[in-house]
């Protein structure tokens, strides 16, 4: 009887008195004061108040219930439909709205709708792969910056394709760990393209070497992760490197001599389609010429699967450490290649490589030698 009283007062009442009176009856409510009968009958009186002429009578309601849990899912929802002030109160905070509600307001919101889903306390996978696909630059870093977002790997190579671009959002996701590693390389392509698109480098040092400068960059990034990837992300890796034409003879070369077994032995599978344990058998005790085979059969020409074999018959030789106990395996390949043919043009370009790889070896030897020597004079 009192909630009917109510409902035939808030007819005649005036808008402070209705938001005295909503704000009232939303306390009494999530605060317990009700027996069972009375409970019902106020969530009929607080469904009533959603259709309130003032905005201002909804949102006290809203101020008042969007913490509850035990609101009903329509009152919520009502809320969460009207107009921004008041839906993005609830949609920040209310525990009532459920993963398929977040998603849904997520599809057909804003951009600041999307921004408070992603910013809520808690945020599952499921929304977060919503926002992931649909979101904007803003929407992305609030929902890379929240810790009770959970992102999957999925999610993540995702946001990286879409936004890659972005310098805050490569920022943001390089600093996970969870990175898959394919996604990882694609930001690093990213801060190539953009390093190699920025006028002042081009005017300085010209374009056409600009393009090889970063290239040699991105290809020294790529090995160097290649080498902290776990052995179960190989293939996907590869799979990236591929498609993206990055598996290149001479970054296979590369990731070979400067000891990335694993990365090399997926690659030759992917590229062979040699089972694993075949070519991991070949790799550490086959003889040259089925070496040779196997590399031609991952499309390397019979020029560069000759360098290929010679390379890991010298890792073989002393495992990844130093060839004949001075020259490691750049450095003597390189000698090889120097005194045993006329050199093509495929053998001038890995020629370039190892030297290069060469080169950088010994300045590491030179700052591995001097760091030793200043702890033994210290």
């Amino acid at each position: 009887m009192i909630i009917q009283a109510f409902l035939r007062w808030v007819e005649t009442a005036r808008t402070g008195e209705r938001i005295r009176a909503a704000s009232a009856l939303g306390r009494a409510y999530v605060d317990a004061q009700l027996n069972g009968l009375d409970r019902r009958a106020a969530e009929m009186a607080m469904t009533f108040l959603l259709d309130d002429p003032s905005p201002k009578v909804r949102l006290a309601l809203a101020e008042v219930l969007c913490g509850c849990s035990s609101v009903p899912r329509a009152i919520i929802l009502g809320l969460a439909g009207d107009q921004p002030e008041i839906a993005y109160l609830v949609v920040s905070h209310s525990p009532v709205l459920t993963d398929d509600d977040l998603v849904d307001l997520a599809a057909r919101g804003t951009l600041e709708t999307r921004a408070l889903i992603a910013a809520r306390s808690f945020v599952s996978r499921g929304v977060a792969a919503a926002i992931a696909e649909i979101g904007d630059e803003d929407e992305m870093l609030i929902l890379l910056e929240n810790p009770g977002a959970l992102l999957s790997r999925r999610s993540l190579k995702r946001i990286a394709e879409r936004l890659g671009h972005s310098a805050s959002v490569r920022d943001l996701l390089l600093a996970r760990n969870d990175l898959p590693s394919a996604a990882r390389h694609a930001l690093v392509e990213e801060v190539g393209a953009a390093l190699a698109a920025f006028g002042l480098v081009q005017v300085t040092i010209g374009e056409g070497r600009v393009q090889r400068v970063t290239r040699e960059a991105c290809d020294i990034a790529a090995v160097g992760m290649v080498g902290t990837t776990a052995v179960e992300e190989l293939p996907d890796l590869v799979t990236h490197l591929r498609e993206t034409g990055r598996l290149t003879p001479a970054f296979l070369l590369h990731a070979l001599v400067t000891g990335r077994a694993e990365f090399f032995s997926a690659a030759i599978v992917d590229l062979s389609g040699v089972s694993e344990k075949r070519v991991r058998s070949i790799l550490s005790g086959g003889r040259v010429h089925s070496i040779r085979a196997l590399f031609e059969s991952a499309g390397l020409g019979r020029d560069v699967s000759e360098t290929f074999a010679t390379a890991v018959l010298l890792w073989r030789q002393d495992g990844p450490g130093s060839i004949g106990g001075h020259a490691t395996v750049s450095a003597e390949l390189l000698v090889r290649l120097r005194r045993g043919r006329a050199t093509s043009p495929t053998d001038a370009a890995m020629i370039d490589l190892l030297e290069r790889l060469a080169f950088a070896e010994e300045r590491q030897s030179a700052r591995d030698y001097a760091e030793l020597a200043a702890r033994q004079a210290a």
